[in-house]
């Protein structure tokens, strides 16, 4: 068996194996393209009216949540924008809701549960199968794998020998016979989407496996180490309050202060033992470009920053790697051509199959 009848049966049987589950997840990929999008255009409570006034403080939006929900949990609340209402993240007898209020007179608007919506219904398919989260995102993780080996494996087989036959390879014979076309559609598309595949295939791995995510943070340092990004604030338990303010509130405000021109703002209470963090993006729903500060849980006191600008290239590119993998970084551009490349990928288990599927009914009939 010569290298590239090797290649073609290694391609051939981890397609057959993984060929579902990889049109399952470039399926449901392409639907979570413009998932924002579609509930801006269905949900009237995603937008407000932008008014001439601050926002109402995190406590107050805190206290209303845990009013109108006694058991609810009120501890990281979103600003999304000027023209966005605040969420409040909340557990509520275990299950977890978006509580969306007015940012500017922190009137409620609406109760979200997350876990029947069915954006994240598709996205938990995406991610996991439907199947618990330890053992599904290890399937897909393994299936992403394999599908980057076809990838690579595809472009071998694809490679002509001479290079008069280049233009063969390039191009589809529409007015060939069906088995023609399908075949044709297999490798050409196949080539042409195979650099740009293998970069949302790569970034999707980061959310199955650590390693893929700390491997993303070595490239984009150059294999240097930052001993900065391990500090966590160490916290004193024993001081107190000398100011009447939630601890909350003040972060949040020093947060609008240090980044005036970014759009959304968040801010997480995790205990008094722990910091309260927000985090900032310079644009709405654009979760790029993050900055950090830390804050004492008890006086608000700022203990560290970690502004986007100061952060290392290898932190910045573990950071975009949600953008990339979504198209997001690049803007509704990016999505668009997120989307396609995504049905491109749905379809290629698909012609494969039939390929396979023809040249075995054509030896059985032989």
């Amino acid at each position: 068996m010569n290298f590239k009848k090797s290649i073609r049966f290694l391609h051939k049987w981890l397609g057959l194996t993984s060929g579902l589950i990889v049109f399952i997840v470039s399926i449901t990929g392409s639907i979570f393209c413009f998932h924002d999008e579609i509930k801006d255009l269905t949900r009237d409570y995603r937008k407000v009216k932008v008014e001439s006034k601050s926002y109402v403080l995190a406590s107050e939006l805190q206290s209303k949540a845990k009013e109108l929900f006694p058991t609810a949990t009120a501890d990281m609340i979103v600003f999304y924008g000027k023209d966005r209402p605040a969420i409040v993240y909340s557990s509520i007898n275990d299950k977890p809701y978006n509580l969306y209020f007015n940012p500017y007179s922190g009137k409620f608007l609406k109760q979200e549960s997350i876990e029947d919506d069915f954006f994240a219904i598709v996205e938990d398919l995406h991610m996991h199968l439907w199947l618990p989260p330890e053992i599904g995102k290890h399937v897909v993780g393994i299936s992403t794998i394999i599908f980057i080996v076809m990838l690579l494996s595809g472009i071998i087989l694809w490679w002509p020998k001479k290079r008069k036959d280049l233009k063969n390879r390039i191009k589809i014979k529409w007015k060939a016979k069906w088995r023609r076309v399908n075949y044709d559609w297999h490798n050409v598309t196949g080539f042409y989407i195979s650099l740009f595949v293998l970069v949302i295939a790569l970034t999707g791995l980061t959310f199955s496996y650590e390693w893929m995510h700390k491997t993303m943070y070595f490239v984009g340092n150059l294999g240097q180490d930052n001993p900065k990004d391990d500090f966590s604030p160490a916290i004193d338990t024993t001081l107190t309050s000398s100011s009447k303010a939630n601890p909350m509130d003040i972060a949040l405000s020093q947060a609008f202060k240090i980044k005036p021109d970014d759009e959304m703002f968040f801010v997480w209470y995790q205990g008094e033992k722990a910091a309260i963090i927000t985090g900032s993006y310079p644009d709405a729903m654009d979760f790029d470009h993050q900055s950090n500060l830390d804050f004492h849980p008890k006086t608000g006191q700022l203990l560290s920053s970690n502004l986007y600008e100061n952060k290392n290239p290898g932190t910045q590119l573990q950071e975009m790697n949600y953008g990339l993998h979504t198209g997001q970084f690049f803007g509704i551009t990016g999505k668009i051509i997120a989307f396609i490349l995504s049905l491109f990928a749905a379809a290629l288990p698909v012609t494969g199959f039939i390929i396979f599927w023809g040249r075995r009914n054509k030896k059985a009939k032989k």
